[in-house]
């Protein structure tokens, strides 16, 4: 059985896959019985869709390659925290285990702001496993936006 860092290390790889589109490194990959059936990376921009996160998409890709909603015996690999409106999906996908790398401080549900993931008042719940492969997610995502804020200081002013 491979471990959480194997399986990290693809959704990196997808996570790079976002950033050679100019979106924000974000990348996601559903695992069952020790095979990736599904993977993602972060389209918002390209696609001008809100639900267009990685996690998002892999669930949908799962959903379809296994032909059903539940992917009661998977786990998901994402290398930033899900948001509350991919910890939703999650739970309605019924996804037992979530594996995450870097902490979102501005939108984590899997226990930074809040635990959607593993709040009891839900009909199902996640078993959350937070900063694997941490310093090397958050790094690609610090260097993304410390990258997107120099473009936009040296970008010529309209205004001349």
């Amino acid at each position: 059985m491979k471990n959480d860092d194997f399986y990290m290390k693809i959704a990196i790889e997808e996570a790079g896959k976002a950033q050679a589109e100019g979106e924000v490194p974000i990348g996601a990959v559903i695992v069952l019985e020790d095979e990736v059936i599904a993977s993602g990376y972060n389209q918002r921009e390209t696609s001008q869709l809100a639900s267009s996160h990685a996690e998002f998409i892999a669930i949908e890709r799962a959903n379809q390659r296994i032909g059903s909603w539940r992917l009661e015996d998977c786990t998901l690999y994402v290398t930033l925290e899900p948001c509350p409106m991919c910890a939703g999906a999650i739970l309605q996908s019924r996804i037992p285990r979530v594996v995450y790398g870097a902490k979102d401080p501005k939108a984590g549900c899997a226990g930074t702001l809040m635990n959607l993931l593993e709040d009891d008042r839900f009909n199902h719940k996640s078993t959350v496993v937070p900063g694997v492969m941490e310093e090397t997610c958050g790094e690609m995502l610090s260097d993304f936006f410390r990258q997107l804020r120099l473009r936009k200081k040296n970008k010529p002013s309209s205004n001349n």
